[in-house]
């Protein structure tokens, strides 16, 4: 009893003493809403756009406080908030998303290491190796093989039972091979097995992004446990992968042995992989299923993209009497990038639909940032976040909001225009999407490959035309896969 009585005392000492250490500075927005003594605002992890609008709505100012854990997070909204959060130079980027995103491999420990550098020298490193693997002359050598591996993934639809594909599975596994091309290895592009075993430990990585994980990184929970796991064998897997082209002395012309010439370890190596992927796969994976099931729903939309892909295949095939399929493969790289307007908008709204959750930030200035509104501050040391959907689901600027319509970026209209960065599917400010161009090209040619090959209508699991795709649920972390699997019933075209 006495042993209870003194467990219960020092348990309440604790959260007493936590408590004062965590206090919100009196200049900084209020808190509103929970904020609980060890968890913090937890449903900013359960539910975070609900979480997000209710806080947002209920403060004075739009802008509000909360705890993630330990951390301290100001949560901003409104024009100048945004500004603020893309183009402050004080608002540091990798050191936001190194704590709150909870998402990197736990790899380090598996490899001799010095520490590591800083997030913001960790993310100079980054960009310059995605700059390097993203120039143009490497999509110019890429471009065949990007279109071959989409063809040879259709084919594999063609022969699936009835023609039925789940996009979200098909479509993102292009993605996610195209994207391998780009940032990793040949030998996992080029071997199923591999690249299978690939996907499914990045999509371990991916899943083990928890409340807990983020807000008590070194206690063993099973999400952190599964990211470490997962890390280390994405470790032996490259390292196999390395030891195999030293011992035969074969080079590939490839993003791994570009790293590998630059004489980087494999610990950064794999960071750099992993990264990557999280930037090019699960929104652009993701989108470009959406974007074909808001075709398969939306007749106007989709007899503008097939005559959108006929003219420009009209326009370089050295066969015109040759399938719409093959005529598209003598469409040059330039083409790819800037010939595919209707296709462009498509992915701009599916991308504004569902690039959810929130961005974050960090004050790495040493001192508090006025956020625009009276004597309030973002103090020195805490995490800011910025939810996309304060700018992307707002009434006024984008009408009927929840609906997919491509035509609000028209010029008679340009919804995202009527405010500064009133699009940020795309970065906007200080940061924007290093890797915007390929995720554009990759989806021009998976969308048009797709209308050259297929007719094809959105189906249930049961076979059931639906003339709508499913709603986007708001609450997601990122863009995601709809919980009820869709299906997308297609017919090989003659022509």
């Amino acid at each position: 009893m006495f042993l209870l009585a003194s467990t219960t005392v020092l348990f309440t000492a604790y959260i007493i003493v936590h408590s004062y250490l965590r206090r919100i500075p009196a200049n900084a927005p209020p808190t509103i809403g929970e904020d609980l003594p060890l968890t913090g605002a937890f449903g900013f992890w359960t539910r975070r756009w609900d979480f997000f609008r209710n806080a947002r709505d209920r403060s004075p100012t739009g802008n509000f406080s909360f705890h993630a854990g330990s951390h301290q997070v100001v949560g901003i909204s409104g024009d100048k908030a945004r500004q603020l959060f893309f183009e402050s130079r004080d608002l540091g980027f990798a050191e936001g998303y190194a704590v709150l995103f909870g998402q990197s491999p736990s790899v380090a420990e598996h490899a001799p290491d010095d520490g590591g550098p800083p997030p913001e020298e960790a993310s100079n490193y980054f960009n310059r190796r995605l700059t390097y693997l993203l120039k143009n002359e490497q999509f110019r050598k890429k471009l065949p093989t990007l279109k071959a591996d989409v063809q040879e993934a259709l084919d594999r639809i063609q022969s699936e039972p009835n023609g039925r594909t789940n996009p979200f599975e098909s479509i993102y596994r292009i993605v996610f091979r195209l994207t391998i091309r780009m940032v990793g290895a040949t030998e996992i592009a080029e071997d199923a097995v591999l690249l299978e075993q690939t996907l499914k430990l990045f999509e371990m990585i991916d899943s083990s992004a928890t409340a807990t994980a983020v807000m008590f990184p070194k206690f063993p929970s099973p999400a952190v446990l599964k990211r470490t796991y997962a890390g280390a064998k994405l470790y032996m897997l490259m390292e196999g992968l390395v030891k195999k082209r030293k011992e035969s002395g074969e080079k590939h012309d490839d993003p791994l042995q570009y790293l590998l010439d630059e004489g980087d370890r494999m610990v950064k190596v794999i960071e750099f992989v992993v990264g990557s992927l999280f930037a090019g796969l699960l929104n652009s994976g993701i989108n470009a299923a959406w974007v074909l099931c808001y075709l398969a729903t939306s007749p106007d939309w989709l007899a503008k993209a097939q005559e959108e892909i006929r003219t420009v295949a009209a326009k370089y095939a050295t066969n015109p009497d040759a399938p719409l399929r093959h005529q598209l493969d003598d469409v040059p790289l330039e083409a790819w990038e800037s010939e595919f307007p209707v296709v462009d908008v498509c992915l701009k709204d599916s991308i504004r639909l569902n690039l959810l959750g929130t961005a974050f930030r960090k004050n790495i200035s040493g001192k508090a940032i006025p956020t625009g509104n009276g004597n309030e501050v973002i103090p020195p040391g805490a995490f800011v976040t910025y939810a996309t959907g304060d700018i992307h689901l707002d009434p006024e600027i984008y009408k009927d909001p929840l609906k997919w319509d491509p035509s609000r970026y028209s010029p008679e209209r340009a919804e995202d225009k009527k405010k500064q960065h009133g699009f940020v599917g795309w970065g906007v400010g200080r940061h924007p999407c290093l890797g915007m161009r390929f995720a554009k090209l990759e989806q021009n040619i998976i969308t048009a490959y797709f209308l050259a090959t297929f007719d094809f209508e959105l189906q249930d699991k049961k076979g059931n035309t639906l003339n709508q795709a499913p709603p986007i649920d708001m609450n997601g972390h990122s863009a995601h896969k709809p919980k009820v699997p869709i299906y997308l019933k297609t017919t090989t075209r003659e022509k």
